[in-house]
């Protein structure tokens, strides 16, 4: 059978069996990983799996099946199956279900790929790595370590709708940390980011963050913070770069207007939101200068697709618009539980798993400064960058995030290193106190962000540049 024979077989299974709706989807993953520690190759992963996964709608539950294989008698068997789960879910009574629509594409997609990163020889990649975690090593790193993944999704869609789309999706990035020991503490440096830069492209991505170029300075960083002094602890201006800022926006923006968090579908393990539905279109998020985007269709960024796991096309919506929450991020279920009339934001990590409200690329749309002009306009602050930990609680409220590199700010001009920096807030006003902010936005990728029982791991999307902060709270008091 082809791929949409397997998953229209099992649809109609489904429907056979007393679904009033089911979509079915096939997915082909490949992946490959190779780390590098101290100059050698530590670790290589390579990975293949393909299989079916059904849905079915009966009254007001889902039922939900998987099958590793492809066969006509299979494919039926999960449909049934499906069908049979979300039956016996509807005999204790829910509240009625429906889907927004969504028109019924028949269509084909692929992300944008120069170079194959699976055609790229390993011994080229682990060339890349070996180089960069040696070079670390001889400029003071104590450990060196070095990293790339690579994703190849292809998918095919079929629902009782009449959708019927196939997509194919290539995911990879990569970066470098150091990490030097002291007599009390140990520090690290990372670049580009705490878990490297990943996109929805080729390996022209690896080779355009040029990690080789940036071995030396980030095992020199690393060495200097251990005897750099410690960020000092008080209030004041907060400068984050664009990095750090992306994790802020994806802890304390993304997961916040997760629709099925805000409905209390995740409260058992992923948790709720502090916002409220009654407030959607008239809550004061941020400041004016906040515009955050929820935008599947961004080239290249690792939250981009052309159609979700509902077969909801890539359409953009704004959530924050000059520091007014007006959007959620949805699937087609909630979304008419709350009134609303768009999904587009479902998905799942594999063909085994159900699919559910995710982030695609959640980001703050550029502001009109740069990073030098807010530096210069600041008297008296702190400089930080690059993830170093992050708490947050299950409503998305309280904070408290640590970088591994702080500057103090003085009199506009960039002074001593600090180490250990973080800061903490409350989201709503730690976002109203934006009063500066850069038009130098990245697209930061996160392949790591997890979700779900049982647990899934989705890839985000965070547009995000330089910002200022007023009045923070830093540092660790005594």
């Amino acid at each position: 059978m082809t791929e949409f024979d397997a998953a229209s077989a099992a649809v109609q299974a489904a429907l056979d069996a007393g679904a009033r709706y089911a979509d079915a989807r096939v997915m082909h993953r490949r992946y490959e990983s190779m780390s590098a520690r101290n100059g050698a190759i530590e670790e290589l992963v390579q990975d293949e799996s393909i299989g079916l996964g059904v849905r079915a709608l009966v009254g007001s539950s889902w039922g939900f099946h998987a099958v590793p294989e492809l066969s006509d008698a299979a494919a039926r068997d999960a449909g049934r199956r499906a069908a049979a789960i979300a039956a016996a879910s509807a005999r204790v009574p829910g509240p009625p279900i429906d889907l927004v629509p969504t028109g019924a594409a028949v269509a084909s997609w692929a992300s944008s790929c120069r170079v194959d990163p699976l055609g790229v020889a390993l011994s080229d990649k682990g060339d890349l790595l070996v180089g960069a975690t040696a070079t670390m090593r001889e400029h003071g790193a104590d450990l060196a370590e070095g990293l790339y993944q690579i994703w190849d999704t292809a998918k095919w869609f079929v629902s009782s709708e009449g959708h019927r789309i196939d997509q194919r999706i290539r995911e990879c990035g990569g970066g470098i940390s150091a990490t030097s020991i002291g007599d009390s503490e140990t520090q690290r440096r990372s670049y580009p980011s705490y878990r490297g830069q990943y996109g929805t492209t080729g390996w022209e991505l690896v080779e355009s963050l040029d990690l080789a170029a940036h071995a030396a300075r980030i095992a020199e960083e690393s060495r200097a913070l251990l005897t750099a002094p410690e960020c000092p602890a008080g209030e004041t201006d907060l400068i984050l770069g664009g990095e750090q800022l992306a994790l802020q926006i994806h802890e304390s923006v993304g997961h916040a207007i997760e629709l099925d968090r805000i409905l209390g579908w995740e409260a058992a393990f992923a948790g709720t939101s502090w916002l409220d539905l009654a407030q959607l279109g008239s809550l004061r998020y941020g400041s004016e200068l906040m515009n955050v985007t929820i935008d599947p269709t961004i080239p290249g960024a690792l939250g981009s697709f052309g159609f979700d796991d509902e077969g909801s096309p890539a359409v953009r919506r704004d959530a924050v618009r000059e520091g007014r929450w007006v959007g959620v991020l949805a699937g087609r279920d909630s979304a008419a539980v709350a009134g609303l009339d768009y999904g587009g934001s479902v998905r799942a990590d594999g063909w085994a798993r159900l699919p559910m409200v995710r982030m695609t690329n959640v980001g703050l749309e550029p502001g009109p400064h740069t990073l030098d002009e807010i530096i210069a306009a600041t008297d008296d602050g702190v400089l930080m960058d690059v993830n170093r930990s992050w708490s947050i609680d299950d409503k998305r409220l309280n904070f408290q995030f640590g970088c591994e590199i702080g500057w103090e700010v003085k009199n506009g001009r960039r002074g001593r290193m600090l180490r250990n920096p973080t800061y903490t807030g409350i989201g709503p006003l730690f976002w109203r106190s934006m009063d500066m902010l850069s038009a130098e936005t990245v697209a930061w990728g996160t392949p790591n962000c997890g979700k779900g029982q049982p647990g899934q791991v989705g890839h985000t999307g965070h547009p995000a540049a330089p910002a200022r902060f007023r009045d923070v709270r830093v540092g660790v008091r005594a």
